[in-house]
């Protein structure tokens, strides 16, 4: 029998047969949570959607709010939602769990909500700015701003492998002027 296996949900599709395993809705991504996770989920959707205009919608196991590109997501799970945005600063303070730059402006952070009580200041305060951080970044002055903050290298060693980097190779000196490489050439003849 002619046919494929999916790449994401491994499933042997038939030849001739349409097949679109990515296609999903809000209501199939939370119909499992319990009832706290529930009322967490209508909390911060509600709560996003009074920012302004935007686009809510489903892909794959999140569901992403975005303007002209995303702003956060969210990722329901079995015990907790798993809410991911981006701001122009790194936040380490709790309820936040892990942040990482993620662009040279942008870092990402991540935060776990277990109850409706959560979605309350910071969170919201910190939806509202990754919700503003576009317009932002296109006015020039905070585009400055932005882009002076630096973050620290690190120093000799390779971040994704944890190997030394391969050492720069030295270039040959260049000429300090044209008329001395003709004068060579000449002599070389």
């Amino acid at each position: 029998m002619k046919g494929h296996e999916c790449f994401h949900c491994k499933q042997w599709i038939a030849a001739g047969v349409e097949h679109d395993c990515w296609t999903t809705t809000e209501q199939a991504l939370t119909k499992h949570l319990s009832e706290d996770l529930r009322d967490a989920w209508e909390r911060l959707r509600d709560t996003a959607v009074e920012f302004g205009d935007q686009r809510v919608y489903a892909s794959h196991h999140s569901i992403m709010f975005s303007r002209k590109s995303c702003y956060f997501f969210v990722r329901p799970q079995r015990n907790r939602l798993e809410v991911v945005f981006w701001l122009a600063r790194e936040v380490t303070r709790p309820p936040i769990r892990k942040s990482l730059k993620t662009t040279r402006v942008k870092y990402a952070h991540v935060v776990h909500l277990v109850h409706r009580d959560q979605v309350e200041a910071p969170l919201t305060d910190w939806l509202r700015e990754a919700y503003g951080l576009q317009d932002a970044l296109r006015g020039t002055k905070d585009v400055k701003r932005v882009k002076d903050v630096k973050s620290p290298k690190p120093s000799g060693a390779h971040i994704s492998t944890g190997l030394k980097k391969a050492p720069k190779k030295k270039r040959a000196p260049k000429p300090k002027a044209r008329r001395a490489v003709k004068q060579a050439k000449k002599r070389a003849r």
